[in-house]
């Protein structure tokens, strides 16, 4: 077997999950009922609740998996957040993209470690993160967004658990269908992920920068959009015929002899569905599906966030956001040593 060299470097972000707990990362503790929350280790000072306090120097420099005892007797399980725990936790100015749908977006997309992947839609940065685990340091994230505000929060989020800037990770701001090309040579992107209101207007633009055989995979929240994008990769002809799912996911109780589904689930947050690029010069095969492609005046001046049912974010809260987001990597002392992000061109909403 291969022993692993090891003055090597770790992979991106891999130390902040070794070792003994250190000042400055976030600890989830979980006391004697299963109730969870997170803080984040600071020297010299302590969690308070109406069951007394534990003092944070009790953690830090214990091992992860350790049981910690407040100054009542209260006992603590401490333990690092999983990414699904951060992911549900952290700042956010929009919805994220929840664990159970990048965990499909990863796979069923077939984002791999060296991958040259855009995505455009990245919210508080959630989906980017997984990418850029997926990815590694020798991958490729380029992440278009158009809002300032929403970029900020992303990158706030993204090097606090990396702990610092990611190396194989690119954030532009701009619309998607214009920066894309002009950003990207074509052919050259072996994954595209969207999670945008209207994806079918980007058709062009992936068509032009994904390489024959890579993968475009759309993440939408309505039946209407799911079927106006498949409309429009069928009608193109230069993709596969699409594939749509949704996943669900139920827990379980467990305990003793009683084991039964929990009251209540995840169950549809989004629609997923992939297509691949054929090669240029092709034709998509004619699958003999029956397919109507027109959509009333109605139907095509009805495409606006709220009409969708998204809830609109107020600029405070984006601000708040972004500031928390930035606060918890200047805890750690990370602060990014890169240029910042540019300023939005104007565009309409």
């Amino acid at each position: 077997m291969k022993q692993q060299d090891p003055t090597a470097a770790a992979p991106h972000g891999a130390d902040q999950r070794r070792g003994p707990f250190r000042a400055g990362e976030r600890v989830q503790l979980t006391d004697e009922r299963g109730r969870m929350n997170t803080i984040t280790l600071t020297p010299g000072t302590a969690y308070h609740t109406h069951k007394g306090f534990l003092n944070h120097d009790l953690l830090i420099g214990s091992p992860e998996g350790c049981i910690v005892e407040s100054n009542v007797g209260q006992q603590y399980q401490a333990l690092r957040p999983l990414l699904s725990d951060f992911v549900l936790s952290m700042p956010r100015g929009a919805a994220v993209v929840y664990p159970k749908d990048a965990g499909q977006i990863i796979t069923m997309g077939d984002i791999y470690p060296g991958a040259r992947v855009v995505e455009a839609g990245v919210g508080s940065g959630a989906l980017s993160i997984s990418l850029l685990r997926a990815v590694g340091d020798d991958g490729y994230l380029h992440s278009f967004e158009r809002r300032q505000e929403f970029a900020d929060i992303a990158r706030g989020n993204v090097e606090t658990i990396f702990g610092g800037p990611h190396p194989a990770w690119k954030i532009s701001l701009g619309d998607f269908q214009d920066e894309v090309v002009a950003q990207e040579a074509p052919g050259s992107i072996d994954r595209v992920v969207l999670d945008m209101l209207a994806p079918w207007e980007c058709l062009d633009a992936v068509a032009t920068v994904l390489a024959p055989g890579g993968v475009w995979i759309n993440y939408v929240a309505t039946v209407t959009q799911l079927s106006r994008t498949a409309e429009a990769i069928r009608a193109d002809g230069r993709f596969t015929e699409p594939d749509a799912w949704e996943s669900m996911v139920r827990g379980w109780h467990l305990e003793g002899l009683a084991v039964r589904p929990d009251h209540r689930m995840v169950a549809h947050t989004g629609f997923l569905m992939v297509t691949r690029r054929l090669a240029d010069g092709v034709t998509g095969l004619n699958l003999k599906k029956k397919s109507k492609g027109e959509f009333s005046a109605e139907d095509l001046n009805a495409w606006t966030p709220e009409a969708v049912g998204e809830p609109a974010v107020s600029d405070r809260k984006l601000r708040r956001a972004a500031r928390d987001a930035s606060s918890t990597v200047q805890t750690k002392g990370t602060k990014s040593k890169g240029g910042e992000v540019p300023a939005a061109p104007e565009q309409g909403h």
